[in-house]
Order: C-alpha cells, then structure tokens, then sequence
C-alpha cells in the first residue's frame, strides 16, 4: 500500500478557517496539500502539478464545486471529493453519479476523511499505473504504430483489442472500405496466445458455395482444408455480409461443432479457431432482408468493436498525414514535403470516402510529385483518373476481376491448363469450376 506521506491534494474552500483546518489535518497525516480560495484556479494550479487528490467545499463565490466537478469531467484530472455543510442525500447521490469520488458532510470526522482521501489516493495511483502499463504495452506490441492516432475513438479502440486479445470469444469488427479492420484483426491475432499460430483471411464475397468443401475441409487421403492447417489459429472472415447463404450454413457447423468432415470421409476432423469477423454493411439489416441467418451472425457477434471514418476523427489527419508522408519519403529517398497550411486546410475539408487507405494514396501521389518538384495536397486528392463501369457490387467486382487474371493466364500459357492453375495458385478442378461459373470461353484468348 502507498505511504500517506506519498499522496499530494488540492484543497478547494472559500472558508479561510477551513483551509487552515483542513491544510493542518493533511500536513500532520503527512500529506504535500495546497490550498485555494477559488475554483476557478484549480487548472491553473493542475498545469504546474496533478494532485493525487482534489477535496473541494460545494458552495463558493464563482465556480461551486458541482460546477468543478463537471468541468473536470473533460480534462484527465484526478479524484474529487466534496465537502460541504449544505450537503443533503439527494445532492451526493448527484454528485456521486457525476463522478465525484465521495461526499463528506461538514463538520468532518478527521479519521473517517482521511480515510477516504487516503482511498481517493490509491484510485488515482492505481488508474495511473494502469494507464502506464497500457502505454508500454502498446510500445511493446506496436500497437501505437498499427493503430495511429490520438483521438478518443481511437485511444479506445486500442484499449478495447488489448482488453479482447486474450480471448477466445467471436469479435465482430465494423466499419468503412479502408478504415483498417483487417489491420484491427491481425492486431488481435498477433497479441494474442495464438499468435503463432496461422492467421487465415478469408474473403466471403469471393467464397463459393460448391468450392468450399474441398478447399476448406480438404479431401481424405489426399490434402487437408484450410481450416485444418490453421487450427489452433485465428478465421478471419473479411466482407462477412457478403458471404453466400450456402457457406454461411457450413461455416456455423464449424463454428458450432469445432469439427469439420473432410470430403470422402466419414470421420470429423477437429479444429480450433478464433473467429474474427468484419463488415461494412450494416448486420441488422442484412439479417432483416434476409441476407446473413441470424443464427449465423449470433455466433459471430460476441463483442462488437467499431472504427470510425476518417471524417469522424479529423484530429488525427495531421499525425496519419505527416506519418504517412515520411514512411513513403523514405521509401522513395526523398526529403519529406512541408505540409502547409493550405494543404491542411484541404485534407480537413475532404470527405475521405476512402478512409485511412485513401489518405495513404494521396500521400503517395504528392511524395511522387514532390520527386519531380511540383504539386500540394489539393492536387493529389483531385487526380485526373475516374473509373468507368465500376461493378455496382464487391461479388461483381470481384468476378470481373477473376475473369481477366485468368483471361490473362490462358494466353501466357497458351491455353495449357496444369500450367495456368499452377500460375494461379489454385487446383486444375478450381480452375474449371471458375472458367464454367465466369462464362469464360478459353479458346477467346488464344
């Protein structure tokens, strides 16, 4: 237990009489007090030293000490205790809920006061060391240089997966196209006991229905599944709301049962897995319109973290900017560009459609810029290329872009199909099915 003589306080009363009194109390219990006539001076007093304590009378000239206490609220300030000789029950019951630390009644009992200072005292110490481990685990786990950023979402969210990162439990991770949930997933995975165990990602929009047994469970006597080799692993399930109903359903009896059954055997194979979920559709109403079983996403959404847009945080666009901009200067052995204010103002007036992944791209288009000695911000946001005949959803996108990479790989290999699915990386049965389900005419190519 901390020593009494450790603890430091603030002492906030009008009562001259009282400071004296309270001010003697704490020097003989071996406390470092200061007292104050005012609240209004206590963030004064705060920039030069943060006491363990702050114990303030309620009713002053100026600023009360309810008053205070909610000013507190918004700054990292340590525990308030009131004291007043107005106090009433419903009035600590509001001050307590407010988030003050305790409420004594005047005139005091010098014992049962310290006691509760001393109480106050050892909260804030402890919180401290909490905070301070926290950073250094960040340090440790780099954390801090994954997850970028300052602002309270953030904070919070790096909190949230080290609190997660011991767990088991299914985490469903929700967000916008390029907020980083896949690097949000990995964190989890790599702070956890299974980090050396395999991270498998999965893109549910481009999982087949008919495919997925084999690839997935594997075929007895010949190679076992994906889920086989990443046991004792972490499952991440990118674009889960695109995932078709049919693997929805054999994904539930892994999740369920642990257990998958290879294609041809009658014996089931046990795996373990975390399941890591993420999104960008809203999960309510894909379930509503039919298009996730609820059972399914019960199963997947036993805590729910949430990363906000890049809109939503501008307090961190400066620090992802200038990150982002010496990463990348070093990268292509350049000085790194002022950011201006100009170029300020502009990233804070973008919308960021893209989110952090957008932001990324624009500081590598005004780096390559920079190579040449031209450009700003402005600039790199407003590029002159516009995708035309966009796909209207990531299943189409998708398709369209498989279609041309083994459009492309007929014509290399002239047509020669045990060399194409080696080229691709997939198995010559995958091949075909892929080439019959796209429509593709082989012979178009050669």
């Amino acid at each position: 237990m901390t020593q009494l003589g450790d603890f430091s306080i603030l002492i906030v009363d009008d009562d001259k009489a009282m400071r004296r009194s309270l001010l003697e109390l704490l020097h003989a219990a071996g406390w470092a007090a200061q007292a104050v006539s005012r609240a209004e001076t206590v963030l004064e007093k705060m920039q030069a030293h943060v006491p363990d304590v702050i114990l303030s009378d309620v009713r002053m000239p100026g600023m009360s000490g309810l008053e205070l206490l909610s000013y507190l609220q918004d700054v990292k300030s340590p525990p308030l205790v009131l004291i007043s000789a107005h106090g009433d029950i419903p009035m600590a019951v509001k001050a307590m809920q407010d988030g003050a630390y305790n409420f004594v009644e005047k005139p005091y009992d010098p014992s049962r006061l310290l006691t509760i200072l001393t109480n106050a005292g050892e909260h804030h110490r402890m919180r401290q060391n909490n905070v301070r481990l926290k950073e250094r685990l960040f340090q440790l786990s780099g954390l801090d240089r994954v997850l970028l950023g300052t602002s309270k979402s953030v904070t919070e969210l790096r909190n949230q997966i080290l609190d997660l990162s011991s767990s088991s439990a299914p985490v469903l991770i929700q967000g916008e196209t390029g907020t980083g949930k896949e690097l949000v997933a990995r964190a989890l995975h790599d702070l956890s006991p299974r980090s050396g165990s395999p991270f498998l990602a999965l893109n549910c929009a481009a999982l087949s229905g008919d495919a997925f047994e084999v690839e997935m469970f594997g075929v007895h006597g010949q190679y076992d599944g994906r889920l086989v080799r990443a046991s004792g692993g972490t499952l991440f399930l990118d674009e889960v709301g695109s995932c078709p109903p049919e693997v929805q359903a054999k994904l539930l009896r892994v999740i369920e049962d642990g257990q998958v059954l290879p294609v041809g055997s009658a014996e089931l194979v046990s795996v373990d897995l975390r399941m890591v979920s993420a999104t960008n559709v809203d999960i309510d109403e894909a379930v509503q319109e039919g298009q996730l079983r609820q059972d399914f996403m019960f199963r997947l959404n036993t805590f729910v973290l949430s990363i906000l847009p890049l809109r939503q945080r501008r307090d961190d666009l400066m620090l992802l900017s200038s990150f982002f901009l010496n990463e990348l200067a070093l990268v292509y052995e350049i000085p790194t560009p002022t950011v201006s204010h100009d170029d300020l103002a502009t990233l804070m007036a973008h919308d960021w459609p893209g989110n952090v992944r957008e932001l990324r791209n624009v500081c590598e288009r005004r780096i390559l810029a920079h190579r040449r000695g031209i450009g700003n911000m402005g600039d790199a946001i407003l590029t002159d290329k516009h995708i035309e005949d966009v796909p209207n959803t990531l299943r189409e996108a998708v398709a369209a872009f498989e279609r041309e990479l083994i459009g492309k790989a007929i014509k290399s290999h002239d047509g020669r199909m045990d060399t194409i699915a080696e080229a691709l990386g997939i198995g010559r049965r995958t091949l075909n099915e892929k080439i019959v389900k796209l429509g593709l005419d082989k012979n178009a190519f050669l």
